[in-house]
């Protein structure tokens, strides 16, 4: 089997999980994005992916996702990565959402550098206090929400968040799933919620997922980082 081959039939494994979440949750799967994760794969496996209808990418490392947007600039690119505020400047002239806001600080940066059209961003919101791992505590949803509308670059879309390493994914996503409910009564345009990756997609889209990242499930075990 070729590498396309390999990726296609990946696909249609990973498409028909998504579908049979919907359909549990009683949902549309067009109502769900899958975000080809491709951090680490070749730009090959990335037009691969685009030839088999996939149009999303994500990347969380700004040294890799610029060149490989700049050889495919037809896919729409996601940064979901941690984000410093020195590589704001070259996110901005790629990323089409950035799903890593965690601060008023990142939110100014962002919108300074920002050209054109509106960059859309999502909160990552913490749902378990470790500061590795990114994201803001509830709590402060609010703060980092009123720095990103300040900024007429940028346009909020909603929240992200990782589920916890050692906690039940279902009951972690549950938890992100209020949260995006009582965001969105203040911020009613903020309906994208990003959760739920190759090993939990299935739970992340039972609490309400519209944007799921998936890496290894469909590009096989990742290749150790250079």
């Amino acid at each position: 089997m070729d590498r396309r081959q390999e990726i296609a039939s990946n696909l249609a494994a990973v498409r028909s999980r998504i579908a049979a979440a919907c359909a549990s949750a009683g949902r549309d799967p067009s109502s769900v994005t899958l975000i080809a994760v491709t951090k680490t794969y070749p730009v090959s496996d990335v037009r691969h992916l685009l030839s088999l209808g996939v149009t999303d990418f994500g990347e969380n490392r700004d040294q890799e996702a610029a060149p490989k947007a700049a050889e495919v600039p037809e896919g729409t690119w996601h940064f979901i990565g941690q984000l410093q505020r020195n590589k704001a400047r070259s996110v901005v002239t790629y990323a089409s959402m950035v799903h890593s806001v965690d601060s008023p600080e990142l939110a100014k940066a962002l919108g300074e550098r920002r050209q054109g059209t509106p960059l859309e961003v999502l909160i990552q919101v913490s749902l378990d206090d470790d500061p590795q791992r990114g994201g803001v505590p509830p709590g402060e949803l609010t703060k980092v929400a009123d720095a990103v509308l300040a900024m007429d670059s940028l346009r909020l879309r909603g929240l992200m968040a990782v589920a916890p390493l050692n906690d039940d994914p279902g009951v972690a996503f549950a938890r992100l799933e209020r949260y995006s409910r009582m965001f969105q009564l203040d911020h009613p345009d903020a309906t994208v919620l990003s959760a739920g990756m190759s090993e939990d997609l299935v739970e992340a889209i039972a609490c309400g997922a519209t944007h799921v990242r998936i890496g290894s499930a469909l590009l096989g075990k990742r290749p150790a980082l250079r």
